[in-house]
């Protein structure tokens, strides 16, 4: 079985890409204190109990799928600021995007008698239709222990070049073994799949994933954090959940008012009263960014 490389918390950027570069999979070791992933899981214990298991092999019959999370919990808003989750996004995703965004928030909890999800790459929500780009960076926060007992999510390191025919042996496939308060990051395209549980207790996992800002979320922040809810979030937060243009003329939208009576070309952040109603269809810096090698655009 191969084993996941494991480094620090602290691992500098260069040393956390080359593993991901590699591998498409590694484990942040104490992210959090083993103190605080017990805090989070209280904070988030109402909402997982209410949450009725899934009703098909994959989503799990014996497995909650718990979201909404940046509207329900602020520990979960911190985790989707954190900024050394936030420098590894920057690096996967921002050469082939102005702006990535939130594509969703989920607490996955396996209870005891789940077995093996199938293998799979998070990258098939959009189909098999994007060639030769990495569209997404995921991060499973261990908010129990992970073990192989109790479901850690299974792996196959290195998988980021298989074809998406390829079946993965038993052999070839590892499993992210961590203490509560690590992180497992990995890529859209590295196959992996929720472990079975056969111990007698729950795993809880927080996913907690990052895409492409000009690809539809997998989970829609609009709906699961409008803006009644979003008005009161740190900017930054704000403009990652999607309520901020993806790209010149990406996201603009017009309010449904009585003629006359509100702007017709507004960006997202109108609907947060941080901007007034002047037109616009983004900033003369997104502008530029699409239009630089098309001159006379």
């Amino acid at each position: 079985m191969p084993e996941l490389e494991h480094l620090p918390a602290d691992a500098p950027i260069d040393a956390i890409m080359a593993v991901l570069d590699r591998d498409g999979a590694l484990i942040l070791d104490d992210v959090i204190s083993a103190a605080e992933a017990d805090a989070f899981r209280e904070e988030l214990r109402p909402y997982v109990e209410a949450t009725q298991p899934g009703q098909d092999s994959f989503t799990g019959r014996r497995t909650t799928r718990t979201g909404a999370l940046v509207a329900r919990s602020k520990a979960a808003r911190a985790a989707v600021l954190d900024t050394r989750i936030r420098a590894i996004c920057d690096k996967v995703l921002l050469p082939n995007c102005e702006r990535y965004q939130l594509h969703l928030t989920q607490l996955i909890r396996i209870m005891p008698g789940e077995p093996a999800q199938a293998i799979h790459r998070d990258r098939w929500a959009w189909g098999r239709y994007l060639k030769g780009i990495e569209p997404q960076l995921n991060t499973i926060w261990a908010l129990t222990d992970f073990t192989e007992a109790n479901g850690a999510t299974q792996v196959i390191p290195g998988s980021i070049d298989w074809p998406d025919t390829r079946a993965a042996e038993s052999a070839e496939i590892g499993r992210a073994v961590m203490r509560r308060g690590s992180v497992l990051i990995y890529t859209g395209t590295v196959f992996h799949g929720g472990g079975a549980n056969v111990s007698d207790q729950d795993r809880w996992g927080l996913n907690i994933t990052y895409a492409l800002g000009w690809l539809r979320q997998e989970e829609n922040q609009y709906l699961s954090c409008p803006p009644e809810i979003a008005r009161a979030l740190d900017p930054e937060l704000q403009a990652l959940i999607g309520y901020a243009m993806g790209s010149y003329a990406l996201g603009y939208f017009t309010p449904p008012l009585p003629a006359g009576e509100g702007p017709e070309i507004v960006p997202p952040e109108f609907a947060l009263g941080r901007v007034d109603g002047a037109p616009s269809m983004g900033s003369e810096e997104l502008l530029r960014a699409v239009t630089a090698e098309k001159p006379g655009v």
